[in-house]
C-alpha cells in the first residue's frame, strides 16, 4: 500500500482508511506511513509534528508550544495543553531594569517561556497507551524516524519558507546562528534548495534514544539550558525540569448539527466557539446563502467574541469567570443582541500575528486528532541554539509589563495563546477535526470552514479553497482592516463598504488568510478531507 499525497483542490474520499492533513506534504506523508505501519492517530500526529518541526521551521519548532484535541469512539474528547510557562527569572522588574517598557519580540529576552510541545507529545502518547491499547504502540524511534532523516539528509525549501526568509532577512539576519543556517552565502535560501539541520538531527536522535522527557530532565535539557543562558535568555534548567504538559477538559458548544469542542484558556478556543454560537442564534442563522450577509455576520460575531477575549482570557489560574459559562444560552443571546445586520460596529485592534501549523489525523478505528503547534512570530524569537539546533519561541512577548494588565508577566504564568485546534462530533455520527493557523484569523477561519461544510453542504476541500476573509491581524500583518481575497464578488465588496466595513483587498489564495484544513470521517468509515491551497501542504490517504 502506498501513500497518496494530493495537492489538487478536489474532494478526496476513501472508505475505511485513515487520512492526514498538514500544511506541508512531508508531514502528512509521515502521518500516513505511521498509520500504514499499524500506528493510531495519536502516534501518527506525533510523527507529523516532529516532521513539520523540521521541514517548516518558519512556522513551528520543538522549541514552541502545542495543543491537542483527541476524540476516540465511545470516549469523551480529551484536550492537552502543552503551553510553556514564564521563567522564574522573568518578571516585570527584570525587564524594567534593562530599560524596557515591553517584552522584546526578538532575541534572547523574547525567549522567556518554556517550550511545551515535546511534553505534549509525551502526554498524548501516554493517553494513547492507556486509552487506545487496542491498536498502535509503535516505538518512539519509529515515530521520529522521518524527522531525523529530514534533518540529517535535508528537506526542500518550500515556496512559503523561501518567501518568509526573503521578507525577514534584514530583521533576523542579525542573529549569527540564524544567518549561518538560512543565509549561508549571505543570501536567503531559495525555493527548491536542500536544507540540512545536523544539530537538530542530533537533538531528535537523543529524544528517540532517551525518551521525550530528555528535553526537560535529561542530557538534552542540560544542553538546552546551557545554550539559553549563554545567549542571554532568562530560562534556566530548573524551568525545564519543573514543566509538565496538562490534560484539561475541553470547552464544548452544543449546536443544532452536533457538539463542537475547543481548548480552554489560555487558548482563545473560547473565541472560536463564541463565533459559532452567535451564528447559530435565530436572527443570524437564516442568511447563510447571502454572501454579503454571511461575511457581515461572521465579522460582527468576531468583534463580539474578541471583546470577550480581551476582557477575560488569560492564564486560567487567574481568571474570575468560568469559560464554559460564557457559552451559555443566555450569554450567547445577550452578545447576539448587540449585532446589527444593517451596520458594522467600529472596532479597535487585534492581538497581533502568530505563526503556527494546524494538522489533523483520523485513523481507520475512528480516532480523530486536531493539533496545533507554534512558535508565535515567524521563526519565533529568532534565537536558534547552535548546538541543539532548536529555534525558540517568543510566545512570552505577548505578556505585558504593566502589573494591572490582563496578562502581566510573572514567573510560572502561562501566556495568552491564539492557538486553538477544533473538533466536532456531528449528529449524523461523523467526526471532524479542523483548524487553521493565523493569529486573529484562526477563529474566523474555523467559523467559515465549519459553516461551509456543515450548514452549506460543501466538501472540506471546496470549503477551504473558496474565497476567504479575516478581520484584524494575522502573521506578517499589523493592520486591523477587514481583509478579503479579490475573488470575493465586486457587488459583495460594495455592499460591505456600504455597511461601514473598512476593506483591504488581497490577491487570490494569499497565505495571509491562513492555512486551514479539515477531515470528516462518516459513520460508514468514509473519509472526506481538504487542505489549504494557500499552504505548501496536502492530504495524504492510506
Amino acid at each position: 500500500m502506498t501513500v497518496e499525497v494530493s495537492v489538487q483542490s478536489k474532494v478526496l474520499t476513501i472508505p475505511n482508511y485513515g487520512a492526514a492533513v498538514a500544511p506541508h506534504q512531508d508531514a502528512a506523508a509521515s502521518a500516513l506511513r505511521v498509520l500504514q505501519d499499524g500506528g493510531n492517530a495519536v502516534e501518527a500526529m506525533v510523527a507529523a509534528a516532529a516532521t513539520i518541526a523540521v521541514v517548516y521551521p518558519h512556522m513551528n519548532s520543538i522549541g514552541g508550544d502545542g495543543f491537542w484535541l483527541i476524540a476516540a469512539p465511545g470516549q469523551a474528547p480529551v484536550a492537552i495543553e502543552a503551553c510553556g510557562v514564564a521563567a522564574a527569572l522573568a518578571d516585570i522588574q527584570f525587564y524594567q531594569q534593562q530599560g524596557l517598557k515591553q517584552v522584546p519580540v526578538r532575541g534572547p529576552l523574547a525567549a522567556n517561556t518554556v517550550a511545551g510541545t515535546v511534553s505534549g507529545w509525551q502526554l498524548a502518547l501516554d493517553y494513547s497507551q492507556q486509552s487506545l491499547s487496542g491498536h498502535g504502540n509503535l516505538s518512539l524511534a519509529r515515530l521520529l524516524d522521518d524527522a531525523i532523516r529530514f534533518a540529517q539528509q535535508g528537506s526542500t525549501v518550500t515556496t512559503g519558507l523561501a518567501r518568509c526568509l526573503l521578507a525577514k532577512q534584514q530583521e533576523l539576519g542579525q542573529f549569527s546562528a540564524f544567518s549561518q543556517l538560512y543565509m549561508p552565502q549571505q543570501q536567503p535560501l531559495p525555493s527548491g534548495a536542500l536544507f540540512q539541520q545536523p544539530a537538530l538531527a542530533r537533538s531528535l536522535t537523543l529524544l528517540a534514544q532517551n525518551g521525550l522527557d530528555d528535553f526537560y530532565r535529561g542530557e538534552l535539557a542540560a544542553l538546552i539550558a546551557t545554550e539559553l543562558a549563554q545567549a542571554g535568555s532568562p530560562l534556566r534548567l530548573a524551568d525545564l525540569q519543573q514543566f509538565h504538559a496538562r490534560q484539561v477538559v475541553p470547552l464544548a458548544l452544543e449546536l443544532p448539527s452536533g457538539t463542537v469542542y475547543n481548548l480552554p484558556p489560555p487558548s482563545q478556543g473560547l473565541v472560536s466557539l463564541l463565533i459559532l454560537g452567535l451564528l447559530s442564534q435565530p436572527h443570524l442563522s437564516g442568511c447563510r446563502d447571502d454572501e454579503t450577509a454571511f461575511i457581515h455576520q461572521v465579522v460582527e460575531a468576531t468583534k463580539q467574541a474578541f471583546d470577550v477575549r480581551d476582557r477575560c482570557i488569560t492564564d486560567p489560574d487567574y481568571m474570575s469567570v468560568a469559560p464554559q459559562s460564557l457559552l451559555s444560552h443566555s450569554a450567547l443571546a445577550e452578545l447576539a443582541s448587540r449585532i446589527s445586520m444593517t451596520s458594522a460596529r467600529p472596532w479597535n485592534k487585534g492581538k497581533g500575528p502568530a505563526d503556527t501549523i494546524w494538522m489533523g489525523v483520523v485513523d481507520r478505528h475512528g480516532v480523530a486528532v486536531s493539533f496545533i503547534q507554534s512558535i508565535y512570530h515567524e521563526f519565533g524569537s529568532g534565537l536558534i541554539l547552535p548546538q541543539s539546533g532548536i529555534t525558540w519561541q517568543n510566545r512570552g512577548s505577548s505578556f505585558s509589563l504593566d502589573p494591572a494588565a490582563l496578562n502581566p508577566l510573572m514567573p510560572g504564568r502561562r501566556p495568552f495563546h491564539t492557538l486553538n485546534p477544533a473538533l466536532a462530533r456531528l449528529n449524523d455520527g461523523s467526526v471532524m477535526p479542523y483548524g487553521s493557523m493565523g493569529g486573529d484569523g484562526q477563529p474566523q477561519t474555523q467559523a467559515i470552514v465549519f459553516e461551509r461544510i456543515i450548514n452549506r453542504g460543501m466538501s472540506p476541500q471546496d470549503a477551504i479553497a473558496a474565497p476567504r476573509w479575516l478581520l484584524g491581524r494575522t502573521w506578517g500583518q499589523t493592520s486591523d482592516t477587514l481583509k478579503l481575497e479579490n475573488r470575493v464578488a465586486a457587488s459583495t465588496l460594495e455592499h460591505l463598504r456600504a455597511l461601514g466595513h473598512d476593506l483591504e483587498i488581497y490577491p487570490p489564495y494569499d497565505d495571509m488568510m491562513g492555512h486551514a484544513g479539515a477531515i470528516r470521517r462518516f459513520s460508514s468509515g468514509a473519509v472526506e478531507a481538504g487542505y489549504d491551497p494557500r499552504s505548501d501542504g496536502g492530504v495524504a490517504l492510506a
